[in-house]
């Protein structure tokens, strides 16, 4: 192994110092120094770029809720030299740091043209023009006022895939929300509701992330909820049923022909194997109708059963005469 290496060190040698690697070897000086001088002549050029400066405001008083939304960002369109702008696309873009007590004017934060556009110069540097800021100023109102925490109401139209159910509460992340307003709030305002969330052919346990419905004037926290919608495919199951009779007079006695009848529905995944007690009656008024079969009818069954079916459905009967 190490002749080998040897062996290809010495050809790389020759190479070198043969007449055409010269030549090569000059080449490549040539290039690099060429590609030197086009760095420094490119970083000298006046650019003009688009860029997305974040802001922060700092030293909020605890007691000052804003009422509306801070960008988190600016987007600014600068000119200047090549150099001077590659720390900012090379090196990141540290938070443009606005202090609260600068800023307040009449009620409000007041973040002028003019401010803003001083900010963004002094952020780039002095020599660099501003060509464009967008937004080009920031107002925005705030209070002192305590916020009022009212009940959030999920808004919400669903409608699962064939075979499968909601199989529970549609939940929030919070079942309330807090909202501050510049003015004290109506006592009829109690609730708000989330944007709608409107769905179909659901076939699994979905997350959504939806916005509260917002208020002209005021601010609410959160403004976004997630909302989690529970789905399970539904599963058949049969479940043998002893018929009840009802309505019997003390001297008389009903007996039914099969004494047992077969429920069957559809039922959570979940929820198969949990018991639930399930009552089939026939009624003692209508074999003194004369019916040849008596219908079968369930007791009140448990919201979650779907497509609930009775086999058989009717009976055959007899009718006794108890001695007293």
């Amino acid at each position: 192994m190490n002749e080998r290496l040897q062996k290809i060190y010495r050809r790389i040698e020759q190479a070198v110092h043969s007449s055409r690697g010269r030549d090569v070897l000059l080449y490549l000086l040539c290039v690099c120094i060429a590609f030197v001088f086009w760095l420094f002549l490119s970083l000298d050029t006046e650019v003009q770029r688009d860029f997305n400066v974040p802001i922060e405001l700092v030293d909020v008083p605890d007691s000052i809720t804003v009422l509306g939304k801070i960008p988190s960002t600016v987007e600014v369109n600068v000119k200047a030299k090549d150099s001077q702008l590659l720390r900012f696309e090379w090196g990141g873009m540290s938070a443009m740091k606005l202090r609260w007590s600068e800023y307040v004017r009449d009620g409000q934060i007041a973040i002028t043209k003019a401010k803003l556009d001083t900010r963004v110069r002094d952020y780039f540097g002095q020599s660099a023009f501003i060509v464009a800021i967008r937004p080009d100023s920031i107002m925005l109102p705030y209070t002192t006022l305590p916020g009022r925490k009212v009940k959030l109401i999920v808004n919400a139209d669903l409608e699962p895939n064939f075979q499968y159910v909601i199989s529970g509460p549609v939940k929030a992340s919070f079942d309330s929300v807090t909202i501050y307003s510049p003015v004290g709030l109506p006592h009829s305002l109690t609730s708000v509701e989330t944007e709608p969330l409107i769905r179909s052919g659901m076939k699994d346990t979905t997350s959504f992330e939806i916005a509260v419905k917002p208020i002209e004037g005021c601010r609410i926290i959160p403004d976004k909820v997630t909302v989690t919608v529970p789905v399970e495919p539904l599963i058949a199951k049969n479940v043998g049923v002893q018929v009840t009779t009802s309505n019997v007079p003390a001297n008389a006695r009903l007996i039914t022909f099969p004494s047992k009848v077969t429920v069957s529905y559809l039922v959570p995944i979940s929820r198969y194997n949990d018991e639930y007690l399930i009552k089939a009656f026939v009624n003692y008024n209508d074999a003194r109708r004369g019916q040849q079969k008596l219908p079968v009818t369930l007791s009140k069954l448990p919201a979650i059963f779907r497509s609930p079916s009775i086999n058989p459905d009717s009976v055959e009967y007899i009718l006794e005469k108890v001695e007293l």
